[in-house]
């Protein structure tokens, strides 16, 4: 006796997504494409997301008030806990604190004003200048393997990886 629920319509609407593949760009592919973008917001922008393992929904959110030396608050992270922390090395700080100046942003403004689609059309389109189908999440490294250490040692460790 056959299932009657198993034919091929209901197949095709309850398939399984093939699994994601995530790919893991080597560093010197990550600074070639962050190099070749010209324009300073958007290199900031991949850079934070390199070099601070932050989702563009994170960098979009970033405001002035969240910078805190070489630390920076996220207020709305998507994991949900309120307040969380990335650090980011010493040179990329000091040239958003440049960016932030010159662009005159105003504390309580967003250092990104751009839609999300913006965003990753600018990832998508620096990827395509190095000949790479790049995704923002390909860019995304994560914080968390440094495990549970003092703020002292992960800036000394972002320091040592993106300085």
């Amino acid at each position: 006796m056959k299932n009657s629920c198993y034919n091929a319509v209901i197949r095709k609407i309850f398939r399984q997504p093939p699994p994601v593949q995530l790919r893991i760009l080597d560093k010197d592919t990550v600074d070639e494409i962050i190099f070749s973008t010209m324009r300073g917001r958007n290199r900031i922008m991949l850079e934070l997301m390199a070099r601070a393992g932050m989702r563009i929904s994170e960098v979009l959110n970033l405001t002035p008030t969240d910078i805190d030396e070489r630390k920076l608050i996220l207020q709305k992270p998507k994991s949900g806990r309120r307040g969380e922390v990335v650090y980011i090395p010493g040179k990329l700080h000091r040239r958003l604190i440049d960016y932030i100046r010159d662009e005159n942003i105003k504390p309580a403004d967003y250092v990104f004003p751009i839609s999300y689609s913006t965003s990753w059309s600018m990832v998508k389109k620096s990827g395509k200048m190095d000949g790479i189908n790049l995704r923002p999440h390909d860019l995304r490294t994560t914080q968390r393997y440094l495990g549970n250490v003092n703020d002292i040692e992960a800036m000394r460790w972002i320091e040592n990886l993106h300085g």
